[in-house]
């Protein structure tokens, strides 16, 4: 359900590829989502997120990175948004969902959601306008 298609290349190969994995992050997501044979999903969320989390944060490392070698003039929006991602993940309390197995399936129902918005809406709005750095 969750992959990455061409509307959301940026022409920069390296960007494509970490997009990739995060619809493939989104993809896992989706399947835990309907998961039906699993009753407590806390540790599959827990590494989910963490997994999120990691990947994220590099992956915004590098794009900055490459923003700054290229003097990219709206490094700094970016930066803003990447943050608000990254503060959002960091928002996300499993303590509250722990021991009722019911609230688990709306919590990756919000991952899912602000993940999969975010993925495209910050893709096609802001990084697409990335330039590809000339060889």
């Amino acid at each position: 359900m969750y992959e990455m298609k061409n509307e959301y290349l940026t022409g920069i190969e390296f960007i494509d590829n970490e997009h990739r994995r995060l619809f493939e992050i989104a993809e896992q997501t989706y399947q835990l989502k309907n998961e039906e044979f699993i009753s407590d999903k806390y540790d599959q969320i827990k590494a989910l997120l963490e997994e999120l989390k990691d990947y994220t944060r590099m992956h915004f490392a590098h794009e900055e990175e490459y923003m700054q070698s290229i003097g990219y003039k709206k490094l700094f929006t970016q930066k803003v948004q990447h943050q608000a991602f990254i503060d959002w993940l960091e928002e996300q309390n499993l303590d509250e969902i722990d021991s009722e197995f019911e609230n688990q399936d709306a919590v990756v129902d919000n991952i899912l959601k602000y993940l999969t918005d975010w993925l495209v809406h910050h893709i096609l709005e802001t990084d697409k306008q990335i330039p590809a750095q000339e060889s």
